[in-house]
C-alpha cells in the first residue's frame, strides 16, 4: 500500500506522519479485514490500452522492470510495496506505476474502509521521485529488468498508461486479492499470456494468508493481535505462490524463478538482470510469526487460577478486584464480539466472515459485564447471570472441541487456551460471596 497525501500521490514523510493517527484508527477498526471484499484484477479492464497515449510513443521500445520496496517503519508500510517501471529508451523517461494508492482525505474513506468497500487507484509517478522518497525512508529497493519481447513490453506499457488515466485508475481494493502487489502481478501475467500464473500456481511452501499477515506485522504486536482476532477461517487456507504474491517480496521471488520461452525455442529467465538500488535500514520481517500457544496457555491458566482464588476468598474485600477485572474483561469480550458479528453480517470483509472467535468474544458477555458491575456495587448476581456465564463457558468449550472437527479450520487455538480458562474461572466466581455468619457458625463446636 502507498498513502497519498492531500495534494500529492507520492507525498512525503511529514504528510504520512500527520495521517498516522487517523490511519491507526482505521487499522484498529478494520485492518484485519482490509483485505476482504470482491477484489478486482487487471483482467477486469478488458478494453485494450489505446495507442494515442503520450507515453509510451507508438514507435518506442520500452523496457519494463519490477521494482520491489522493502518494509517501512509505519504500520501500513510493513508489508512492503512494488511497482512496474517503464523506461522509454528513446526519450530516457522512466515512469513508476504504483497500485494501492489511498487517501485518508477521500470522502467517506473510514466508512467505506470499515464496510469493505475501499476504492484505491493506480498512479504514474516519476521514478526518481519515488526512489528519492524510499531512500529517505531507509527502505530497500530492488529492480528486476524483465526480458520481455518488444511486443509484450509495448503492450504492457500501453496498458499501464491506459490504466493510469483518471477514468480508469480506481479499482476495488482487497488486501489479499487486489492490492498493490497482486495488481502488478496480474498486469504482468496479462502481458505474458498467463505464463506467470502457470508457473506459480499449485506450488506452495505451506503458508496461509494469516501466517503471512502476522509475520509481516510482527514489529507491531498490538496490531498483529487485532489482525489475528479479526481474521476468520478464510485466512487459514493454504495458499500457493500465485496467491502469496500479495506480498511484494514473494512476487519478487516468483519473478526471479519464472522463465520465458523465446520464439527461437530458448528458455530464459524472466528477470534478465537484478540490481539493488538501495539497502534497507528497516529490520526485515521474520520468516514465521511468534508461536503464542504456550505463553497464552500459561497466561490463561495463571489468570484463571488467580481469579478462582479471589472468587473463593472469604473476605468480601478480596472480591472487589475480581469484580473490577471481570467487569472490564466481560465488557471488552462483549464489544469485541459485536465487532466480529458486524464484520461478518454487516460488511463485505469476507475474510472476517464465520469468525470462530465469536465463541470466545461472546456478545453475551455484555450481560455479564453489567452483572459484575452490580457485584462491584455490592449486589448479588442472580440465577440468570450465572446461567449466561455457564453458556459462555460452554461456547468456549465448544471452540476447543471444534479443533478436532474438519469443518472448523480456523487457527485460533492460542486464543482458546487464553480466554477459556478465564471464562471458566469467572463463571465459578459468579456465585454469592460466602457469608461471614455462615463461616462463623461452621466453626462453632457442637455442644
Amino acid at each position: 500500500m502507498k498513502p497519498e497525501s492531500g495534494e500529492s500521490a507520492i507525498g512525503n514523510r511529514e504528510s504520512k506522519r500527520r495521517v498516522f493517527l487517523r490511519g491507526l484508527l482505521v487499522a484498529c477498526l478494520s485492518f484485519p479485514c482490509a483485505a476482504f471484499g470482491a477484489g478486482a484484477t487487471a483482467q477486469d479492464a478488458a478494453a485494450p490500452a489505446s495507442t494515442d497515449s503520450p507515453f509510451p510513443a507508438p514507435d518506442s521500445r520500452p523496457v519494463v522492470s519490477l521494482l520491489t520496496i522493502g518494509p517501512g517503519e509505519i504500520f501500513f508500510e510493513r508489508f512492503g510495496h512494488n511497482a512496474l517501471v517503464v523506461r522509454d529508451e528513446a526519450s530516457g523517461e522512466a515512469v513508476a506505476y504504483n497500485y494501492g494508492i489511498f487517501d485518508f482525505a477521500q470522502e467517506d474513506f473510514l466508512l467505506n474502509f470499515a464496510r469493505g468497500r475501499m476504492r484505491y487507484r493506480i498512479a504514474a509517478d516519476a521514478l526518481e521521485d519515488d526512489l528519492a522518497m524510499y531512500r529517505a525512508e531507509g527502505r530497500s529497493i530492488v529492480e528486476q529488468r524483465l526480458d520481455l519481447e518488444p511486443g509484450q513490453a509495448l503492450a504492457l506499457a500501453r496498458f499501464l498508461a491506459w490504466n493510469a488515466r483518471p477514468e480508469n485508475a480506481q479499482y476495488r481494493y482487497d488486501y489479499f486479492e487486489a492490492n498493490c502487489s497482486t495488481r502488478v502481478r496480474d498486469a504482468l501475467d496479462r502481458a505474458l499470456g498467463g505464463a506467470l500464473r502457470a508457473q506459480s500456481e499449485g506450488r506452495s511452501r505451506g503458508y496461509t494468508y494469516r501466517l503471512d499477515a502476522l509475520r509481516l506485522m510482527a514489529p507491531e504486536p498490538a496490531l498483529a493481535l487485532l489482525i489475528d482476532l479479526g481474521l476468520g477461517p478464510y485466512a487459514d487456507q493454504r495458499i500457493d505462490f500465485w496467491q502469496e504474491s500479495f506480498v511484494p517480496e514473494t512476487l519478487r521471488g516468483v519473478v526471479a524463478q519464472a522463465r520465458l520461452d523465446k520464439p527461437d525455442g530458448r528458455s530464459v529467465p524472466l528477470a534478465a538482470a537484478t540490481a539493488t538500488l538501495a539497502e534497507g535500514r528497516v529490520e526485515e520481517p521474520p520468516a514465521l510469526p511468534p508461536d503464542l500457544r504456550l505463553p497464552f496457555l500459561l497466561a490463561g491458566l495463571g489468570i484463571g487460577a488467580l481469579l478462582f482464588w479471589l472468587g473463593r476468598a472469604r473476605r468480601t474485600a478480596a472480591r472487589a478486584p475480581l469484580a473490577a477485572f471481570a467487569m472490564l474483561f466481560e465488557l471488552l469480550c462483549g464489544l469485541g464480539g459485536l465487532a466480529l458479528a458486524f464484520l461478518w453480517f454487516g460488511t463485505e470483509h469476507r475474510a472476517a466472515w464465520r469468525n470462530e472467535n465469536l465463541l470466545l468474544l461472546n456478545p453475551l458477555c455484555l450481560w455479564l459485564a453489567a452483572s459484575w458491575a452490580g457485584a462491584l456495587a455490592g449486589r448479588t448476581p442472580g440465577r440468570a447471570s450465572r446461567a449466561v456465564a455457564w453458556l459462555v463457558v460452554l461456547c468456549a468449550a465448544f471452540a476447543l472441541f471444534s479443533k478436532i472437527l474438519p469443518w472448523f479450520v480456523q487457527s485460533n487455538l492460542q486464543w482458546i487456551v487464553l480466554l477459556a480458562p478465564i471464562h471458566l474461572a469467572l463463571a465459578l466466581s459468579l456465585a454469592p460471596a460466602p457469608r461471614r455468619a455462615a463461616a462463623a457458625a461452621a466453626q462453632v463446636p457442637a455442644r
